[in-house]
């Protein structure tokens, strides 16, 4: 099966929901044009568009894009995996990649090609080495991050992401990290804490905000 089908079969079947991933980007976006890649069926541009930004999507589900298209969104069909961005240098202030990276034989690319077109880039990736995760492994199960249905391919922690943003001329200046225990406030605050200690151990999966 090819990524295309992959991701277009997906999209047949997926509606995306607000979560915390899309609250964390938005609020880390202040000015467009924004280049959304990976932008689904549109929910992140939308988003943007009630904020008053502008912006434009990427994808490689065909599926996809024409969801977002019937939203009134700017959405183009494009692998941006295998060719170089079809914009100039520096088009966008800010470039996003939610959820994306880990989908991707050679992120790194994206990145150096990101760097070229936007001054900003917002990343989501999910902690292949959280807590639950080395438990399910302890317990003889393949950890939810790593089943085949999740197409997920590149393994990221918080170490990896900064040494691969770094490598592609960007810098951290901004982090959120998704817990566990998110709806217990007592223990939402006390696995915040310690996500913010040991970060590759206690948080599910992190958004940043770098910059050139």
């Amino acid at each position: 099966m090819t990524v295309e089908k992959f991701e277009n079969e997906k999209w047949r079947a997926k509606e995306q929901g607000i979560n915390f991933r899309l609250k964390a980007a938005l609020a880390m976006i202040e000015k467009g044009p924004v280049l959304d890649l990976g932008c689904g069926d549109g929910i992140f541009l939308a988003l943007l568009k009630e904020k008053g930004i502008e912006g434009c999507g990427l994808d490689i589900s065909e599926v996809a894009v024409e969801k977002a298209k019937s939203r009134g969104l700017s959405a183009k069909q494009f692998d941006f995996s295998q060719n170089r961005l079809p914009f100039a240098d520096n088009s966008f202030d800010s470039a996003v990649l939610l959820d994306v990276l880990e989908h991707l034989y050679q992120p790194q690319n994206v990145l150096k090609e990101t760097a070229r077109v936007a001054n900003e880039v917002v990343v989501a990736v999910p902690n292949f080495n959280s807590l639950p995760a080395r438990l399910q492994v302890l317990m003889g199960r393949v950890p939810e991050n790593n089943l085949a249905k999740k197409g997920h391919i590149y393994w990221f922690n918080l170490k990896v992401l900064q040494k691969m943003l770094l490598e592609n001329g960007f810098k951290i200046i901004d982090l959120n990290i998704n817990t566990i225990f998110n709806r217990r406030i007592l223990l939402k605050n006390i696995f915040k804490f310690l996500a913010k200690r040991w970060p590759n151990v206690f948080a599910l999966s992190f958004v940043v905000k770098a910059k050139r």
